[in-house]
């Protein structure tokens, strides 16, 4: 059964993979076609690897969704998430959350991954 719902993250985010990890499980142990896919995929989405490492994505039902939109569709689908979906859209909450993700921790995340990048390129290959 190909997944109605995909998902992009930053798999070299500790902190993304810790999350995504969690939603992977809870989903494959409820049997949901929900497709996991690393930066690598980028391209796949019409998006530059640079771009889709400073966001959280979505792709559901045909409809590319990013940050706090993407989540919510994503925890829609997870019974066990699905409080958290209606929780994030109440009317104050939805904009707090939003600006939360779109100000503070989406940028946050995207400049530790930007020094892990510049640490990776000032390490000398290994040598065999």
């Amino acid at each position: 059964m190909e997944a109605k719902t995909r998902v992009l993250y930053n798999e070299t985010c500790p902190i993304c993979r810790f999350e995504v990890a969690g939603y992977q499980r809870r989903t494959d142990a409820a049997g949901m076609a929900i497709a996991y896919e690393g930066l690598a995929h980028a391209k796949d989405w019409g998006l530059a690897p640079d771009e889709a490492a400073k966001r959280f994505h979505v792709m559901h039902d045909g409809q590319l969704l990013s940050g706090l939109p993407a989540f919510r569709a994503l925890w829609q689908q997870i019974p066990h998430l699905r409080w958290l979906a209606r929780l994030s859209a109440l009317p104050v909450i939805a904009p707090l959350a939003a600006v939360t993700y779109d100000r503070i921790l989406a940028p946050m995340l995207y400049r530790a991954h930007l020094r892990r990048v510049a640490r990776t390129k000032d390490q000398p290959p290994p040598s065999t």
